[in-house]
């Protein structure tokens, strides 16, 4: 059995896979060699570095573990069209995920960003206009381990969380659940709208003009799954028009945004440039996950964990 890494895990990491799985031939290259995926039983990858050719080519491919969440840049299609099996690591993300949004929030809320502006111009200023976090309201679009993580944490600080996916089935730490369809009511009711949805048909530019235009004028946007939920052009036209306050951006339609973009300039606009879900633990949970589910592969057992319907894609 050949299992072929498209990435480098410490050499600690690597030597614990081989003396974990010795009747597994390992090879960790990156960039991987082509040649060697042909021949391939099993590939580690971070997704974005497989193509439709190397579907094409790689006879013997059986698994491809993902050690992202996100899979809108893989050829679904052609893994689908040979069976392949594919899991990913999705669940790793939310502590640091969690983290670095309740950062923002409370930063934006506690206003950071102007004190540290004035500490730079020497400005002793309290006109700061700082609110409080409790008694607030979150609507979080896509409340799953990421959205839910981060509802327990705002429930602590007296915030009332609202969930919102495609069924409108329960999900943690919500006080209330909504379906997509029900999306347009509740924006006006919320002080946050976060959104950790991942690229779908169904997902794609999702949210509109029309949307912001109905939402709070102090209401704080927040796009932490998929920057494509979004038309930059219509989020720039409602930011301009002041119909919310703060728009906190981790991703974009274009990655890495432009040098000329307006987002780079505005008062109102933090650019995160996809960095919330970096962490130390990173590698170290995803191929826990991994270990995990190969040996299940290992042992026959084909209930393994995150296993992706690629025909929906998550």
């Amino acid at each position: 059995m050949k299992i072929l890494f498209s990435f480098l895990p410490k050499p600690n990491q690597q030597a614990n896979l081989i003396e974990e799985f010795p009747n597994a031939e390992f090879i960790f290259q990156k960039p991987f060699d082509e040649e060697a995926l042909k021949s391939t039983d099993i590939f580690v990858t971070y997704g974005e570095d497989l193509h439709a050719s190397h579907i094409a080519s790689a006879h013997q491919l059986k698994w491809i573990m993902v050690a992202s969440a996100g899979l809108e840049k893989m050829p679904l299609k052609e893994i689908a069209d040979r069976n392949i099996l594919v899991t990913n690591v999705r669940g790793i993300h939310k502590t640091p995920m969690a983290e670095s949004i309740l950062a923002h929030i409370l930063s934006i809320k506690k206003s950071l960003p102007i004190i540290a502006e004035n500490q730079r111009n020497a400005e002793w200023s309290k006109k700061v206009n700082s609110s409080e976090l409790f008694g607030a309201t979150a609507l979080i679009v896509g409340p799953g381990a990421i959205g839910g993580e981060v509802a327990r944490i705002l429930q602590a600080f007296g915030v009332h969380t609202i969930g919102c996916n495609r069924s409108g089935k329960s999900a943690n730490y919500m006080n209330e659940m909504i379906s997509f369809s029900q999306l347009d009511e509740l924006l006006p009711t919320a002080d946050i709208v976060l959104s950790i949805l991942p690229s779908t048909t169904e997902t794609r530019h999702l949210f509109t003009y029309e949307h912001f235009h109905c939402m709070k004028r102090t209401a704080i946007f927040m796009n932490f799954g998929r920057g494509d939920v979004v038309k930059e052009e219509e989020l720039l036209r409602a930011l301009k028009d002041e119909c919310i306050a703060y728009a906190v951006l981790d991703v974009f339609e274009n990655e890495p945004l432009s040098e000329g973009h307006p987002f780079w300039k505005m008062d109102n606009v933090i650019v995160s440039p996809h960095v919330s879900s970096h962490s130390s633990q990173y590698v170290v949970r995803a191929l826990d996950i991994f270990t995990k589910n190969l040996a299940k592969w290992i042992e026959g057992n084909n209930r393994m964990e995150n296993i992706i319907d690629l025909e929906k894609g998550y």
